[in-house]
Formats: structure tokens, sequence, C-alpha cells
């Protein structure tokens, strides 16, 4: 037997594993609309699945990655109204002493600097315990008005097959290829095998 004997089925296998595994990943995405084949009505796994895949994605979205439970801790946190206190501290000032009295000149006989740092300081004193009820109220509004899951889930949904293709590739295009290469890989070492059994049953 000549080499080419030999190579020519491991690489003729190789080819196969990968054309193979090539097949299997573009049977993910196609075909896009259902075709029917022998009578057996053949479609891509995501565009087939693409509604059931936008309703666990919108519940993994809504319950693990934008819970509204998480999102209210780091809303009411004391640290955010530290933060704006500067900024706040700078309005009611301003009010104070400029607003009020264009408002009511009568009272700039009675407000004097020493009024405004109490009437600042008692005004952010009750700004500290209002702050963490209106905004829990805030998020009680905003998750019943705001349906997370059900957003996603219409989003992922509305995608067209070309998107949704276009967005996996995206994110897995490395691992599709790597797949490929494996598939080839696969087919030469069962190639060889089959090489090797039939040079050992020939000997």
């Amino acid at each position: 037997m000549s080499w080419t004997d030999y190579i020519v089925p491991v690489l003729f296998s190789a080819f196969t594993g990968w054309v193979t595994t090539w097949i299997a990943i573009k049977m993910l995405f196609h075909p896009r609309k259902p075709i029917s084949i022998f009578g057996f009505k053949v479609q891509g796994i995501f565009p087939k699945n693409q509604q059931l895949i936008a309703q666990k994605l919108g519940q993994v979205v809504s319950k693990e990655f934008l819970s509204f439970a998480e999102i209210e801790a780091k809303v009411i946190n004391p640290d955010n109204l530290e933060k704006l206190k500067p900024e706040i501290e700078a309005h009611i000032d301003i009010f104070l002493r400029e607003k009020l009295v264009t408002l009511f000149p009568m009272l700039s006989m009675f407000i004097g600097d020493k009024t405004i740092n109490q009437l600042k300081t008692a005004f952010l004193t009750e700004l500290e315990n209002l702050f963490p009820i209106l905004m829990k109220n805030y998020m009680k509004k905003l998750e019943s008005d705001l349906d997370l899951e059900k957003i996603v889930t219409e989003k992922v949904a509305s995608f067209s097959s070309e998107k949704l293709e276009d967005i996996l590739n995206q994110i897995t295009k490395k691992e599709f290829q790597f797949l490929e290469v494996i598939g080839a890989v696969f087919g030469f070492i069962i190639g060889l095998v089959q090489v090797l059994l039939t040079q050992l049953s020939n000997s």
C-alpha cells in the first residue's frame, strides 16, 4: 500500500469530523424558519426556542441580575445621602438666603446666619429620616410599574433571527471555532485508528 492509502482516509475522516461539527453548529441557528424534510419539520434550535429563551432570560435578569431588593438596598444606603449632602445643603442655603427673602422680604429682619444654620441643620436631619422612607416607597411604585421580566422577554423575543445569531456569535465565536477544530481532531484520530486496525487485520 502506498502512503496515499493511509493518509487519504485519515484526512477524509478529519474533514468529515470538521464538516459534521460545522453543520451541527449551523443547525443551532438554521433553518431560521421551519422547513419540511421527508415529512419532518426542521428548524434551528435557537429560532425554534426563541420565545422560551426570552422567557428564561427575562426571569434570570429580573431575579438574579436586577433584583429590586438589591437595587432598593443600594438606593437607600445612607452613603448615597452623604454624597448628596453638600449639594443639598448648598440649595437649602440659597433658598433660605435668597429665594425665601425674595418671597417674604420681612423675614430678612428676623433671619440671620445663626437662624439659617439652625434651619439647615433641622432640614438635613429631617431629610436623613425621610430619605429612606421616600426611596422605599418610590422603589415599590417602580417595581409595580416596571416589569423587568416582561421587558427583557419582549425585547429578546422581538429580535430577528439574524440579530439573535449575530449576538450569540459575538459571544461564542471562539468557542464555536474551537469545537470545529475538536471535531476535526477527533475525526483525524478516528481515521488513524481505522487505518491502523485495517493494517493490523491485513498483516
